[in-house]
């Protein structure tokens, strides 16, 4: 029996490669999660490391943990104001877009590998929907942001199109193992699911704003420890009722990333911590869980399959869903292109293993070597399909400073910075001379990558970065003075 510390040295070994291996991603245009897999693989049975793994069970039931994880993550990090023009166009991607990619793949399958219909459109749900950490993991890897409303519109897709495939994979999966079920009683337990679990998760998304702000804990720690209890909490109780618990725990992640609670930065700053253990920890259990020698027997089967997808399945389906839209050509083809299938995919392909399909095995093994091709393919072009379509534009770096200040509703000030022209009067006066309001503060001057802090006698330079404390009241009146020119003076 192999001891825990040979298994804690085995996870912590397997963790710390993929971290470093994941800096290729940056270096060499390689998506992430194809590194991590690829570890896993080494690590496995028939790999360098002899790791043996064969269960499914265990597997799915990480993936599910790691899944609310990373969806709660995604909506955290999400700003309303930016995805809500696109919420239509994004719903739309989001189920109708993952119905029509199901069903058309489906057909496909079922013809040209000689599957069932309905095992043809199992293998259609399972992957349907598009990876969100894949995607924004190359784009920043590469330097590479997008024009307009396309970076949004890929964040909310990506974000909450995984119920969707979810849904279907189940349904289909019922429709196979049980006769008395058709496929018109998957309407009413869908509406079911996508309605409780969004009203779910905006109601509980609220009710956790509200508690953080109200329980005041003594200690900054046990913070993190109350939104992990409440995600769990929130995809637990949203799937007893009979709701879509991964919507949920989306929409309450979105609901509580643009609200103010206490440790708001801190709590962003461990949710996308945990979510990058939570991707690695799935893709090196589902590196382990494949046998790379089983993936030849389905190489020309995943190819066909893959090329279905990416060149045909998912275009028609944008195109179809935005065909109403203002988005032109370029900006459709864009979207039809960055559809990488990454973690859910895999997770998915377990549902059949464990549900005893006759084709479960072939199907996972094929859903495999997709998200394969699709890392190899799309991935590592998505930055040469962006700069030939012409929607790219440069990647502003985000400045990064040594102070950070939490914003509560109690707290009626905000931290701003302010980058000093070449024309203002403020060029060449000491601090003193500024007459910043009584209420505002010039706490730091960033000039030349170095951080000053100032005092009344420090002279002002042109391009200086200045971090001021402005009382919110005061915000117009302190950027009317910095922006004043020195003809204005």
């Amino acid at each position: 029996m192999t001891s825990i510390e040979t298994i804690l040295i085995a996870v912590s070994v397997l963790l710390i490669i993929s971290i470093v291996a994941s800096k290729a991603s940056g270096r060499f245009g390689i998506p992430s999660l194809l590194l991590f897999l690829i570890v896993g693989m080494l690590a496995g049975s028939e790999g360098i490391g002899g790791i043996y793994f064969n269960n499914p069970r265990l597997a799915q039931d990480m993936g599910v943990v790691a899944l609310i994880f990373i969806l709660f993550s995604g909506g955290l990090e999400t700003e309303w104001k930016s995805v809500r023009p696109l919420i239509r166009v994004g719903a739309g991607l989001s189920t109708i877009g993952v119905l029509i990619t199901a069903l058309l793949l489906g057909v496909f399958v079922s013809y040209a590998l000689k599957f069932s219909l309905l095992e043809g459109l199992l293998l259609g749900a399972i992957v349907s929907s598009t990876d969100a950490a894949a995607v924004f993991a190359v784009m920043g890897s590469r330097k590479v942001s997008l024009k307009g409303a396309l970076k949004p519109l890929l964040e909310l897709e990506s974000g909450s199109n995984d119920p969707m495939a979810v849904f279907l994979t189940i349904s289909f999966i019922s429709l196979i193992t049980r006769t008395d079920r058709s496929i018109l009683s998957m309407f009413p337990v869908f509406i079911l699911q996508m309605g409780l679990g969004a009203a779910m998760g905006y109601g509980l998304g609220k009710a956790a704003v509200a508690l953080i702000n109200k329980i005041k804990l003594e200690y900054d720690g046990l913070y993190p420890v109350l939104t992990v209890s409440a995600i769990i909490f929130i995809y637990g109780l949203t799937t007893k009722l009979s709701g879509s618990g991964f919507l949920a725990v989306y929409i309450a992640g979105l609901i509580m990333g643009n609200s103010t609670f206490v440790q708001k930065r801190y709590l962003i700053h461990f949710h996308g911590g945990l979510a990058w253990l939570m991707q690695i920890a799935m893709f090196l259990t589902m590196g382990l869980l494949v046998f790379p020698s089983r993936l030849v027997a389905v190489a020309g089967a995943g190819l066909l399959t893959a090329a279905f997808l990416i060149f045909v399945a998912r275009p028609l389906s944008v195109f179809l869903v935005m065909a109403p839209t203002r988005f032109n050509l370029r900006e459709k083809t864009l979207i039809s292109w960055v559809g990488l299938r990454g973690s859910v995919p895999i997770i998915l392909a377990t549902f059949p293993l464990l549900a005893g399909i006759q084709q479960a095995e072939g199907i996972f093994n094929i859903v495999f070597f997709i998200v394969l091709a699709s890392a190899l393919l799309q991935g590592t072009s998505i930055p040469f399909v962006a700069k030939l379509l012409k929607v790219e534009t440069p990647l502003m770096d985000k400045k990064k400073y040594p102070l950070e200040l939490d914003q509560t509703d109690a707290l009626n000030t905000r931290l701003i910075d302010f980058t000093v022209p070449f024309n203002s009067w403020m060029i060449g006066k000491p601090i003193a001379e500024i007459r910043v309001p009584p209420d505002s503060l010039i706490t730091l001057i960033v000039r030349n990558e170095d951080f000053i802090v100032p005092s009344g006698q420090t002279v002002i330079e042109m391009g200086d970065v200045l971090l001021t404390l402005v009382n919110n009241n005061n915000v117009l009146e302190v950027m009317n003075l910095f922006s004043r020119l020195s003809e204005q003076a």
